[in-house]
């Protein structure tokens, strides 16, 4: 892989992908999605117009695609009527609304027209959750009993495509992961149960890293402290920590544990 197009959503993710292949001597193309990606792109295409983004990569000759950053499933039903003709395939061909189904009928179209989807754990190897304590904090007796509980019980979720991410406080699931995302489920958590909740993250059983891949940043962080949790749990080898050595660091100062399982 000498040549990639990197389809963009929002966040730093693509960011850190675009920096660590270029240490690898990878040149990657960047196409944005308007109203969507959040930093300048080689390119941009209007959200639901596949047939535009396969006409792009034909005149750039480019095969290969990594797709990574925040694509938020609402979009799916906020901006129907700007779907085209390729986009209502893909729709057509998922067998349900679900984000993984959605995406493999987007790769599976995409795939036809002899294009490839291609793992950019790879690259990103980097980024990924180490095990046991990354940031000199180590969680107490309790909290580590909670992060093990909320372990189990994240994995099933996750398997199920509803969401990746379940917090936890006294072996008491306080909050699930859904259409929402990750912060907004975390300021839920402390709304409902207050100081002391415990977040787990984790990726699905069979999870496919070309696929809505388990993700952690400074937004996650910065919504731990407003709810005052002393802990978040990774799945070791599958969560990718954006900016990872920025946010363990801000992780300690905020006393906030960060913990792979």
């Amino acid at each position: 892989m000498s040549l990639v197009c990197l389809l963009a959503g929002a966040g730093r993710l693509p960011q850190n992908f675009k920096e660590e292949a270029s240490k690898r001597g990878i040149n990657v193309f960047t196409v944005g999605v308007k109203g969507v990606t959040d930093f300048e792109t080689d390119a941009q295409i209007p959200l639901g117009k596949v047939g535009k983004f396969i006409k792009l990569l034909r005149e750039k000759n480019l095969k290969d695609i990594v797709m990574l950053g925040k694509f938020e499933h609402r979009y799916v039903y906020t901006h129907l009527l700007n779907f085209d003709l390729k986009a209502l395939k893909v729709l057509r061909k998922a067998k349900d609304r679900k984000p993984a189904s959605l995406i493999k009928a987007l790769m599976e179209t995409l795939e036809e027209e002899g294009f490839r989807f291609v793992d950019p754990k790879p690259v990103l190897e980097s980024l990924l959750a180490d095990r046991g304590s990354m940031n000199s904090l180590h969680p107490s007796k309790d909290a580590l009993e909670d992060g093990q509980f909320g372990f189990q019980i994240a994995k099933e979720v996750a398997e199920l495509d509803i969401g990746q991410t379940v917090v936890v406080k006294d072996k008491a699931v306080v909050a699930v992961e859904a259409m929402e995302g990750t912060q907004a489920t975390l300021k839920r958590a402390g709304e409902l149960a207050g100081k002391g909740c415990r977040a787990i993250k984790v990726a699905r059983k069979t999870q496919d890293f070309r696929i809505d891949v388990p993700t952690v940043g400074i937004e996650t962080l910065e919504a731990l402290k407003e709810i005052g949790a002393d802990s978040l749990f990774l799945e070791a080898g599958k969560v990718f920590i954006i900016d990872k050595p920025i946010f363990l660091k801000r992780a300690r100062d905020y006393g906030v544990c960060i913990y792979g399982l």
